[in-house]
């Protein structure tokens, strides 16, 4: 079988998993996203030459433990009290627990471009290897989930509309940095990415925002200039931090000396490798959206 058809069964596979859990209930979308989490930490760990266990078991008890209190806060203490046989509340402010890990994850990412962007950097300390591991890693995963909430409930087309602006802007800043590119971004970690490219790509995913803004999300009248703005903010933020994500991602893999974090998927390497603008980008939009609630 050849790359090329490698490639395209994987990426089928792939995008019909994930559309098919985001689509199919609440339950199968946070499932898909904890083993998403899993695989990648375990690529991560490997990238930064960590054992796996400790990591492993860590990420899949924060992460459980954060969506029960977050979206099942009722069921779980109805749970705890049938198991002691007494009243129990766990009384955790979700608000209060979403600022905090927002704060860990946003100061893991100024690290994050002091790494990408040092050039004497190169080695990982053993205390930034289990940081990165949660503020790079994990967290990112939590807010991925948490932004599809939105204001309210369960929204799977804010998910679906971030995914296809990322896809968008990658494959336009490919398209575009083929055809015309010819001033690198960032040489030194990712030869093949240009400047024209960049832009192609951050200009066709405000397109495609305006698009799902009009044609996907459907607002009411009242609220569709406000959509249309929302929309192509969110736009301009996956192809500014997304980009910086796949860079940040390549810095890791190339100090590890590997092309790919790892081989999951046949033709485009790991999980971490399909997922590294949406890590960057989720807890910015998140970010974005509790700026617009706090001044709407």
């Amino acid at each position: 079988m050849n790359e090329t058809l490698k490639r395209g069964i994987s990426g089928v596979i792939y995008i019909t998993l994930l559309l098919s859990c985001i689509l199919y209930s609440t339950e199968s979308f946070i499932l898909l996203f904890g083993v998403f989490l899993v695989i990648a930490t375990f690529e991560f760990c490997n990238l930064v030459k960590i054992n796996t266990l400790l990591p492993l078991s860590f990420v899949t008890l924060s992460y459980s433990i954060i969506s029960l209190v977050s979206y099942y806060g009722k069921k779980t203490d109805d749970y705890l009290s049938n198991l002691r046989e007494k009243q129990i509340e766990l009384g955790i402010d979700i608000d209060q627990l979403n600022v905090v890990l927002l704060i860990i994850t946003l100061l893991v990412f100024l690290k994050c471009l002091v790494f990408l962007f040092d050039n004497k950097e190169l080695t990982v300390t053993k205390l930034w290897k289990y940081l990165y591991l949660i503020g790079y890693i994990l967290l990112p995963f939590i807010f991925i989930v948490k932004i599809s909430f939105g204001i309210n409930d369960y929204n799977p087309k804010i998910i679906i509309g971030l995914f296809i602006l990322i896809w968008t802007n990658d494959t336009f800043a490919y398209l575009v940095g083929k055809s015309i590119g010819k001033h690198k971004l960032y040489e030194r970690i990712s030869p093949k990415k240009t400047i024209e490219g960049f832009l192609g790509g951050v200009v066709f995913a405000v397109f495609a925002g305006y698009l799902i803004s009009k044609l996907y999300i459907k607002p009411n009248p009242d609220f569709s200039d406000k959509s249309i703005l929302i929309w192509t903010m969110i736009a301009l933020i996956v192809g500014v931090f997304g980009t910086i994500g796949d860079l940040i991602e390549s810095k890791f893999k190339r100090i590890a000396e590997v092309k790919d974090s790892g081989k999951i998927m046949p033709g485009h390497g790991g999980i971490l490798d399909r997922l590294d603008s949406v890590i960057f980008v989720a807890p910015i939009v998140y970010l974005f959206y509790q700026i617009l609630s706090y001044v709407s």
